[in-house]
């Protein structure tokens, strides 16, 4: 699994986030996947606090999972 869509399946499954949300962040990250949780910040899909643990869910992969 890429690890563009470990993230996205964490999104979904424990964060809650709605497929449509996700896709529109997805397509305002551009080529840029470590730009996906910011693009749902600023769209107001997550609060600050949630934008903090999906953070902290990217610091958890191993390096070589690591998406930035």
């Amino acid at each position: 699994m890429s690890k563009q869509a470990r993230l996205i399946e964490y999104l979904e499954q424990e964060m809650g986030l709605p497929e449509d949300a996700i896709a529109l962040a997805v397509r305002q990250a551009g080529a840029l996947p470590n730009l996906l949780p910011i693009a749902l910040w600023k769209y107001g899909f997550v609060t600050a606090k949630q934008l903090d643990q999906i953070f902290d869910w990217l610091e958890t992969l191993q390096p070589s999972q690591n998406l930035m």
